[in-house]
């Protein structure tokens, strides 16, 4: 099961960064999560200050 990002993100790119498959991009006001290309490694949710990316 993919993860995805909630609306608490705050556009600072850590979880872009830290994701090994390159499945986030920048969306319209928050990061997204291609659900397609996203393995569920949690990488993304260990990076982000905030806590938005979550288990969907």
């Amino acid at each position: 099961m993919a993860y995805k990002i909630s609306d608490a993100c705050i556009m600072c790119g850590a979880c872009a960064d830290a994701c090994p498959v390159e499945a986030i991009s920048e969306g319209d006001g928050k990061y997204v999560i291609d659900p397609d290309k996203c393995i569920d490694c949690g990488s993304c949710a260990g990076e982000c200050p905030v806590g938005a990316p979550e288990e969907a």
